[in-house]
């Protein structure tokens, strides 16, 4: 996949109405403020704070939110309610929706990029920090001391990213990583069921991660979920729920919603690239030639070299 622009990163997060950040990404001439920054949510302008209430998207960046107000924080079948003090941590992989109750909203987030956090000499890997896995709780109840100690450490980003120190970047990846690490230690929110919505919500949250993956661009690009219980975990259900809840809304079973997408892209990849089939096959997450020449006869009633040679008798 593409790396994404500086703008496009910000244009996720504001919806692309906040011209304010243009302005400041066109005048900074350093790489790392695309790829990390920091806000206070008070300091916001309106463009921006219209943004405040964030859809199900997708998303490109890691977030961690110190949330200052009442809200409602809503993933896979789960409703998480902040009545005053919280702290977020968002993945790229988790989507949610996010929802302010009142107008009176303050706290402090900071956005990051895969990129940003791996020039670290910690030898940190997202994916393995367990407050990032997927299933794990990603929305922690703060007390005021506890969120006036996180507070602090967003005051030194804010200080920091505004100073002309030249390794600073260097020490707000210190400062993210003391975020996390605090983080893991506090007792996550209680979730609620919303049994009227959950369903739906599963549903359509299933089908955009599963279109997340695509389409395949490179042949370095490899999908990161290819079965049902990567769905499932990643969307923090147990997979016959899920399969449930997709068997109610589509009459088909996760299984074979994600063959029939699969499928798709493998008959784009023969028709629109000169990859070859071992190529495509690897792309397409399976490790054997002959696992994926099976799969592709059992959903085009032919062998991927056949489908390939049959189009190009077609354009002869």
């Amino acid at each position: 996949m593409e790396p994404i622009t500086i703008k496009t990163f910000y244009k996720d997060i504001f919806g692309g109405v906040c011209p304010e950040i243009d302005k400041m990404l066109d005048a900074d001439q350093g790489k790392d403020i695309g790829l990390f920054n920091v806000f206070d949510i008070s300091q916001l302008q309106p463009t921006c704070a219209a943004k405040a209430k964030m859809p199900y998207n997708r998303r490109t960046y890691y977030k961690i939110s110190l949330i200052k107000g009442k809200n409602k924080v809503e993933y896979a079948d789960r409703v998480v309610e902040i009545q005053e003090h919280a702290i977020l941590f968002a993945t790229p992989k988790l989507p949610y929706s996010y929802t302010p109750y009142d107008t009176h909203q303050a706290g402090h987030f900071c956005v990051f990029t895969r990129e940003f956090l791996t020039k670290s000499n910690s030898g940190i890997l997202l994916d393995e920090i367990p407050i990032f896995k997927p299933g794990s709780d990603f929305v922690y109840e703060l007390s005021a001391h506890q969120a006036n100690d996180f507070e602090l450490i967003f005051n030194k980003m804010h200080q920091e990213i505004g100073s002309d120190y030249p390794f600073k970047y260097d020490l707000l990846r210190n400062y993210v990583i003391e975020l996390i690490h605090n983080g893991q230690k506090l007792k996550p929110l209680t979730a609620s069921s919303n049994h009227i919505n959950a369903a739906s919500r599963i549903s359509s949250l299933f089908i955009e991660l599963l279109e997340r993956q695509f389409p395949i661009e490179t042949q370095s690009q490899v999908l990161s979920l290819r079965t049902a219980k990567d769905y499932a975990d990643t969307l923090q259900v147990h997979v016959n729920h899920l399969n449930k809840v997709l068997k109610e809304f589509t009459g088909r079973t996760t299984s074979e919603i994600i063959s029939s997408r699969i499928a798709q892209e493998a008959k784009l990849l023969l028709r629109q690239t000169n990859w070859n089939i071992s190529e495509i096959a690897m792309s397409l997450g399976f490790e054997e030639v002959a696992h994926f020449s099976n799969f592709f006869k059992k959903h085009s009633n032919m062998s991927p070299l056949h489908y390939r040679d049959q189009l190009f008798d077609i354009y002869k």
